[in-house]
């Protein structure tokens, strides 16, 4: 199995739709050009604001895994026009689908070099939470949850897909590395108030003990007078160490995922094998 340069980005995504598109596009173009083939996007990289109807009206349908869709919404067709003029596997890392009523779905969507569906992950754990400062979430009122683990399948093997909280629920991703996930993303858009206490900790402790990659958009900064995000979009290996994080501004953590040092990991400490409950 070769080696897999990916790159992990960090943005600051806002209600202007446009906008966000246009640096999504920048960003990923430049993680291609430094030679990046598995490209992660952020949660919520094509809209982050408060007004859940705007939110809604925004949702697109999806097609069936592996089928091109005849009218694609705006979003997803920007995207998988991204996807094919750089010939990376795209990972859109919180895509807004439409679900039943006046739900929507958060969605990691891993698009193929050709833009075509290879994997769609629904995010299983909601974000119903009362943080520190004041601040109120409640993503229950207008998410719809997703329930299936998902791995894709790539040309290097297993991604593992989950969103942001799910960072909190370990059995996901021994889930997932039982279902054969070498690497696992988490596009996120961590508050500010646990992100500082919290973030680098959970991600190399989820590579730790599942002797995976970890890859993390993130989202980073102001996004309006009520929101702030922590980025430090970042890249860790199966020992733990990261490899690759991006600094306080736009931008993507780089990094060469070695899969003969993982399984160097793997055979010296085999962990995975010695589970019991």
């Amino acid at each position: 199995m070769s080696d897999l340069v990916v790159a992990a980005v960090q943005m600051t995504s806002t209600e202007n739709v446009d906008s966000n598109l246009a640096r999504a596009r920048e960003l990923v173009r430049e993680a291609a050009g430094a030679g990046a083939l598995l490209i992660g996007l952020p949660e919520n990289f094509a809209y982050l604001g408060n007004d859940n109807d705007h939110r809604l009206a925004l949702a697109e349908a999806l097609p069936a895994r592996g089928e091109q869709p005849g009218q694609a919404g705006p979003i997803l067709h920007a995207m998988q026009e991204l996807a094919r003029g750089t010939g990376a596997w795209l990972l859109l890392g919180g895509f807004p689908e439409r679900a039943a009523g006046r739900l929507i779905r958060n969605s990691a969507v891993l698009l193929d070099p050709t833009g075509t569906l290879a994997a769609v992950y629904r995010k299983i754990h909601l974000f119903d939470v009362d943080v520190p400062g004041g601040r109120r979430f409640r993503e229950s009122e207008s998410i719809e949850p997703g329930s299936e683990v998902v791995v894709a399948e790539t040309p290097w093997g297993g991604l593992g897909l989950s969103i942001c909280y799910d960072l909190r629920f370990p059995e996901l991703y021994r889930a997932l590395t039982a279902r054969g996930a070498r690497v696992v993303a988490v596009p996120s858009a961590f508050t500010l108030q646990t992100g500082k206490d919290h973030w680098h900790t959970l991600l190399r402790a989820r590579a730790i003990e599942n002797q995976v990659f970890v890859m993390a958009p993130a989202q980073f900064g102001a996004h309006g007078p009520n929101r702030a995000s922590y980025g430090h979009a970042l890249v860790a290996d199966p020992w733990g160490a990261v490899l690759a994080e991006c600094g306080d501004h736009d931008g993507f953590a780089l990094a060469r995922l070695d899969f003969a040092y993982q399984d160097q990991v793997r055979a010296a400490l085999p962990c995975l094998t010695h589970q019991r409950i």
